[in-house]
């Protein structure tokens, strides 16, 4: 997914273009990775200075909701990103400094069907946290 998608789904939808919705996706697809609530408030907060988080969780549900962006919970904050263009089944290392992420094509929940075979998995989520060489750069000081 990306801005431009983004956009003409919603207009498809029916819902209204916005100036804050827009710049809200632009957000996303400048940052290649989660934003928390806080930080689109901060980024937004010159161009729109009354901006609550009301209005910040109403658009984030509603584009979850859309299939839009792809929710995930980072050190007990709830975490945004645009969803994956793949359907293919896949997880993700996610950094804990950048929230960056990369896909992985792995999966060890593969044999989790010898575990129990009574047992019918309909779906599962898997990520990795950790940190990118760019930010275990910074921490070291380099």
């Amino acid at each position: 997914m990306n801005k431009d998608e983004a956009l003409l789904l919603l207009k498809s939808r029916g819902f209204k273009h916005t100036d804050k919705r827009e710049d809200m996706l632009d957000l996303f697809e400048k940052k290649h990775g989660y934003l928390s609530a806080k930080e689109i408030q901060t980024a937004m907060k010159d161009d729109y200075p009354g901006l609550s988080f009301d209005t910040i969780y109403r658009n984030l549900s509603l584009f979850k909701k859309l299939l839009i962006l792809e929710e995930t919970e980072l050190e007990g904050e709830r975490v945004f990103q645009f969803r994956c263009t793949t359907e293919e089944h896949h997880h993700h290392l996610i950094c804990l400094g950048c929230g960056k992420t990369r896909t992985i094509e792995v999966c060890p929940m593969q044999d989790l069907s010898q575990l129990d075979p009574d047992f019918k998995v309909t779906g599962h989520k898997f990520e990795v946290y950790g940190y990118c060489k760019q930010c275990q750069k910074k921490a070291a000081g380099f």
